[in-house]
């Protein structure tokens, strides 16, 4: 898979631009300001819906515009499509594959695969619990689109069970909670199969982290990934052999609904859910330490990178390349790394570098150079 080309209207810093891209390494430079980062956050964007620099819509409409248009044609063996996006300010976002419109934006997700790793994802490693679930989540709506109409029922459910926790006071004394028992199976319904997947994802993801950091770091120190939950998983998933036994739906589910009535008084009290994914977290560990606290800003960086190469591998595995994007990556990583790194990516169908110095990119990856200005892209 590659995006053959890329046109934004009214995108952040963009009031119109059009980039031409090629199959292989293409490399944009410019001085920072120029907006590289916006291209590879648009394209990021068509990928999961989301930004990876902040948590709603609004910042990605130039100022004093009422929309943002994204367009971009996609090869993926021999067929190629054009998948359009119009962020609006004031409405609901439309999207439209070779034109046709979708019933609902997030009917797009999957058909642009990306692995986007940027300075940002230091916060994979030291940051809260946040950055990693929607990691985990982000991965898994790439390769089973359907699981975002799970997470939106479960966000939805969770919305509206907070809403009926926050105002159940008068019938907490009169003993009628039969309305927050019909929310808690609802809730189940949906949280138990998103946690079942986000274990069989970790389950997937445990050995190419562990053969990335050790490939990006040059060293044998043992890192792993375990998932903690809110809901009871039993003894540790994890054996002596490395593997991780996923429990099954019904048995998360049996699990979580329990935990719901014995947490139901704290939540009364507190008026939020305290049990569910959306309270769950990724723990990175480096050796039988948690990397959160005591990896070294070197040791952080590795983990960052190790966990979307491994995320890339595993979107490989299923046949198909996603399109690689190291932003500014380069320039944070000592000469090892970056030489390792390159070594790494040579491969894939198609990566998109950003860099500020173009010397900071290894000469290792050649391919197409363009160079980033002032409202311009042009070749380098």
């Amino acid at each position: 898979m590659y995006v053959r080309h890329l046109a934004l209207t009214d995108f952040r810093s963009w009031p119109a631009v059009d980039v031409p891209l090629q199959p292989g390494v293409n490399v944009l430079v410019g001085r920072n300001g120029t907006g590289k980062t916006n291209l590879m956050e648009a394209l990021g964007y068509l990928a999961t819906l989301g930004s990876h620099r902040v948590a709603t819509d609004a910042p990605l409409v130039r100022s004093g515009c009422t929309r943002s248009i994204l367009r971009a044609a996609v090869v993926s063996g021999d067929r190629e499509l054009l998948l359009e996006m119009e962020i609006a300010r004031d409405r609901r976002n439309t999207a439209r594959i070779n034109r046709a419109p979708l019933t609902r934006p997030r009917d797009l997700l999957g058909v642009l695969r990306t692995v986007l790793f940027a300075p940002e994802d230091l916060a994979l490693v030291r940051g809260d619990p946040t950055e990693r679930r929607r990691f985990l989540d982000e991965v898994l709506m790439m390769r089973a689109p359907r699981l975002a109409g799970v997470k939106a029922d479960y966000d939805r459910v969770l919305k509206q069970r907070n809403a009926l926790l926050k105002t159940a006071g008068a019938a907490r004394r009169t003993g009628d909670l039969s309305t927050l028992d019909a929310w808690d199976e609802h809730l189940v319904a949906a949280g138990a199969e998103l946690i079942h997947a986000r274990l069989a994802l970790v389950a997937q993801l445990r050995p190419p982290v562990t053969a990335a950091y050790a490939d990006v770091a040059g060293a044998d120190q043992v890192v792993d990934l375990v998932y903690r939950s809110t809901v009871p998983l039993g003894p540790d998933p994890a054996s002596a052999a490395g593997t991780i036994a996923v429990p099954d739906r019904a048995a998360l589910a049996e699990a979580m609904l329990a935990e719901l009535g014995r947490m139901r008084s704290k939540e009364l009290e507190r008026g939020i859910c305290l049990v569910g994914p959306h309270r769950d977290d990724l723990e990175l560990l480096l050796g039988t330490d948690p990397a959160k606290g005591y990896a070294s800003h070197g040791e952080s960086w590795s983990f960052a990178l190790a966990l979307r190469l491994a995320s890339f591998s595993l979107l490989r595995s299923d046949g198909v390349d996603p399109v690689l994007i190291l932003d500014d990556v380069f320039a944070e990583l000592d000469a090892g790394r970056r030489g390792r790194l390159a070594e790494l990516v040579a491969g894939a169908e198609q990566v998109l570098i950003t860099a500020a110095v173009g010397a900071d990119v290894p000469g290792a990856l050649g391919g197409v150079r363009l160079a980033i200005g002032d409202g311009t892209v042009g070749p380098g």
